[in-house]
């Protein structure tokens, strides 16, 4: 155990430094700033329902982890008829909230990921007020970032196997 001590302390020493460096001066703010953007642009395409709008943060090829079956949308179009279902269900005014957006970025990709609050009435009257987790994947393409990668979820009670819409931060 005793050799091992100054490995396992070299080892965390190592990691240390990886993670400082890696922060160290790799998010231009320019670029940060153009994905907030997109994010913004995003949340009143999506309160307006405006799927033209919505859909314009996401690469041709994107493929996205819904909170909503089937396990994968493969593609813009694909993710286009789940957002145009999602719309579907609600009556009136869809409200979004992300209070803390964190982003990383180096070079042509970022990801980010956060809280985001979803209020609205669904189509037969009942009220919603949840939380969904979303971390994307950002690539930089003719000067433009789009979404390549989304996943958004819920946690689940494994007890239950039901998905815990009660939780807020």
């Amino acid at each position: 155990m005793r050799a091992a001590y100054p490995l396992l302390c070299t080892s965390f020493l190592l990691l240390g430094a990886c993670h400082v460096s890696h922060h160290a001066g790799t998010n231009s703010r320019k670029d940060v700033d153009e994905i907030k953007v997109g994010y913004a642009n995003w949340k009143r395409a999506f309160e307006a329902r405006d799927l033209n709008g919505v859909m314009a943060i996401y690469a041709p090829e994107v493929v996205a982890y819904d909170l909503v079956p089937p396990l994968q949308f493969d593609g813009a179009d694909d993710y286009r008829k789940d957002y145009a279902a999602v719309f579907a269900q609600f009556s009136g005014p869809l409200k979004v909230s992300v209070p803390r957006i964190h982003i990383e970025q180096s070079g042509n990709v970022a990801f980010a990921f956060g809280l985001e609050r979803l209020r609205a009435t669904t189509a037969d009257g009942k009220p919603v007020d949840m939380w969904i987790r979303f971390t994307d994947g950002w690539e930089r393409r003719n000067g433009q970032w789009l979404i390549a990668h989304e996943h958004v979820s819920v946690p689940v009670d494994m007890a239950s196997g039901k998905a815990r819409l009660d939780l807020t931060p």
